[in-house]
């Protein structure tokens, strides 16, 4: 043994040896424990003597990778002062590139004693080394060949949100062994499918080593979702058959070799040890007041997550230990891209939100993460929590108006059409600033925290019962329209309807302005049977149910997702905004109403408005030598059938039908007279092109 070095954090393996370093500003010893390669039996106790500031370190020789090892704190357990310090609890090591086994739930986790009459003020001196996981040495160096990151532009990119075993646990052709894992979620069945369907970017909920709570547990349920992260550099342990890095690192390389990019969910807002009366593993017991906010009564969490701790970006060593955890996934492990949850907790500040906070700051001048794709949900239940718009250039944001308005519209609500018409043009109003481009806005009517679109046109109300909490859990509102039948029926005219309506809402995302995302399954009418709350459902009410797959749905998405490669007037970097184009001075956008005539403001807002039509072409800011001839005429009927006026076709051009919702399988049509007729319900687009 030797004194090793501080840097890099974690335990690095150099060939020889293993350096292993950790911060705690609070500790007073810390010391590293070595355990039996079973990780059942503890051998080795070793005091980390060396500080370097508040980085605690030291070398050991002869070690490899796949050692197992943890750590004991010992300083001041005062959690009236914030400080829980308890050497009788293993603690993982936040920097951790794998992690074996899982949490047990017995009172020995908890750093105070269960039923105390001082409930958290109390000490705890179990052991809780038989109940908790063990952190793990890793070489992850891995064989990329000629991997290469597809860097797909923003304004190509179509998203697909999906989870490792929703994706993957019923999908055809997989071998059991695949079912559930990375390398079945970057399999050959899969991979054909998604390239079938022509998604550029696949979005995975969280893979980050999470816990599963104990009322979940209790409950017979597991934490499917993943929001509980418990390493931020380590994969998943379900997620692996072997428990290796590599294949995770497989996956990502033959999703590349695919040409499609890898964006992971993550959770850098808090971790899954909960508040006062929750377990220390991890971050509470190495340094609770540094890793934690916590409020000016420091025995208690600040709660803007809503899962009992916030954890404290603004503290520079928390802040570096995520920027590493981000750069490790971006470095090692190959992937493009992150999603953060409850984004709002990064980016709050001790004033409030802060676009230029710390955190956003280190980002924006990264040279690595900065040119990765940044997502935000942009939204915590924090004060001044809802930020929707911004974040700086060059986040794309999760946009639930557009969910909304686009299923409050389609369901009949009147008086939508002026929100409906600035959710097309990208919502300009909310992301047109500061630079930022028209894709900042992720267009989706479905996520993993809701309804499927097919429940969205199947019921009116949520139908969470197995989730054990009598139907209060899970958002009440859902803007959701059963359209005559509460779930399934077999009335072929509803079931027509509801798949035209299914047909409209993707129509919808995919039309807009701005970059959309589709929800794993939607594209073949999966069903979660109303339940919109899935968090806790490894079953088949959480997974994509493959079996019952709607192929014609399916034919549909495949022609949306076409229709955006061909026309680049529906993938712009720049908003729309009726301005007159440097190359032929006509407008970018065009609004009529279906008598060929401008809307006036009274036809605009009224509620009996139930169809509108947009001209669109490429912006008017636009060089002229990129300044693009294609031109298409979109029009939204929620009415019934309707007679359109075409616009006027100059230069002998025509108009062609290459869309249209109500006739999904029909091929395109040129369309004669200066009208035609535009079915009930329905999306339909044309195309302007030269006359033959």
């Amino acid at each position: 043994m030797s004194a090793g070095r501080p840097s890099p954090i974690g335990a690095t393996y150099d060939g020889q040896g293993v350096n292993f370093a950790v911060f705690s500003e609070h500790a007073e010893r810390v010391d590293l424990c070595l355990f039996s390669d079973d990780g059942k039996h503890e051998i080795a106790r070793i005091p980390l003597l060396e500080r370097d500031g508040d980085v605690w370190h030291i070398y050991v020789a002869g070690l490899s990778p796949g050692t197992s090892y943890g750590y004991r704190v010992h300083g001041l357990y005062k959690p009236e002062e914030g400080h829980r310090f308890n050497p009788n609890k293993l603690l993982l090591d936040p920097y951790a590139k794998r992690l074996s086994g899982g949490v047990i739930w017995n009172d020995a986790i908890m750093g105070y004693t269960i039923g105390a009459k001082d409930k958290d003020l109390s000490f705890d001196t179990r052991d809780s080394a038989p109940y908790v996981q063990r952190s793990l040495v890793v070489d992850p160096s891995f064989n990329w060949g000629d991997d290469r990151r597809p860097e797909t532009p923003s304004s190509d990119t179509v998203i697909y949100e999906a989870h490792v075993k929703g994706m993957t646990a019923e999908f055809p052709d997989l071998q059991p062994t695949q079912r559930g894992k990375f390398l079945g979620m970057s399999s050959e069945p899969v991979l054909e499918h998604l390239t079938k369907l022509g998604v550029t970017t696949v979005q995975l909920l969280p893979v980050h080593a999470f816990l599963d709570d104990k009322f979940l547990l209790e409950a017979g349920l597991t934490n499917f979702w993943g929001y509980q992260s418990m390493g931020f550099f380590a994969p998943e342990p379900r997620y692996m058959t072997q428990e290796g890095i590599w294949e995770f690192q497989t996956m990502v390389r033959r999703f590349h070799s695919a040409g499609i990019e890898v964006i992971l969910d993550v959770v850098y807002n808090h971790s899954g040890e909960g508040n006062e009366f929750g377990p220390t593993l991890s971050f509470k017991g190495l340094d609770n007041k540094s890793y934690y906010r916590l409020p000016d009564d420091e025995r208690h969490y600040v709660n803007d997550t809503g899962t009992g701790n916030t954890l404290n970006v603004r503290h520079p060593m928390v802040l570096r230990m995520i920027m590493d955890s981000l750069r490790y996934w971006v470095e090692v492990m190959h992937v493009d891209g992150f999603r953060f949850d409850l984004a709002t907790v990064l980016g709050r500040e001790a004033e409030g939100f802060n676009r230029k906070g710390g955190f956003l700051d280190s980002l924006g001048q990264d040279p690595v993460l900065s040119n990765v794709k940044l997502i935000a949900e942009p939204w915590d239940i924090g004060p001044g929590g809802y930020q929707l718009g911004n974040w700086p250039h060059p986040f794309l944001e999760y946009n639930d108006k557009f969910r909304d308005d686009m299923r409050k519209f389609w369901r009949g609500d009147e008086g939508m059409m002026p929100l409906v018409g600035r959710r097309l043009l990208g919502s300009a109003m909310t992301f047109d600033h500061s630079g930022r481009a028209a894709t900042s806005s992720i267009n989706f009517v479905t996520c993993h925290d809701g309804m499927t679109l097919r429940d969205t046109v199947s019921y009116n109300g949520k139908h969470n019962d197995a989730n054990g909490e009598d139907n209060r859990d899970g958002k009440d509102d859902n803007y959701s329209d059963n359209m005559g039948v509460e779930g399934p029926t077999d009335d072929p005219i509803i079931n027509a309807a509801r798949a035209q309506r299914q047909r409209n809402l993707l129509a919808c995302s995919f039309l807009s302005q701005g970059t959309p995302m589709i929800l794993a399954g939607d594209e073949i009418g999966n069903t979660q049977n109303g339940n919109n709350n899935t968090f806790g459902q490894d079953n088949p009410i959480g997974w994509v149910n493959w079996g019952d797959a709607d192929e014609e749905l399916f034919a549909f998405v495949q022609k949306l997702t076409k229709l955006r490669r061909d026309h680049n007037v529906l993938r712009q970097l720049r908003f729309l905004h009726a301005r007159p184009r440097l190359k032929d001075g006509k407008p970018d956008v065009f609004w009529r109403m279906p008598n060929g005539k401008p809307p006036t403001r009274a036809e605009w807002e009224s509620p009996e408005t139930k169809t509108i039509c947009t001209e669109v072409r490429t912006s008017f800011g636009t060089p002229e030598y990129r300044a693009s001839d294609d031109v298409l005429f979109l029009v939204i009927n929620n009415d019934g059938d309707v007679e359109v006026t075409l616009p006027p076709c100059a230069d002998g051009n025509t108009w062609e039908l290459i869309l249209d919702t109500s006739a999904p399988d029909v091929g395109a049509q040129c369309i004669t007279g200066d009208a035609t007729l535009i079915q009930a319900a329905s999306v339909c687009v044309f195309a302007l092109m030269p006359a033959t």
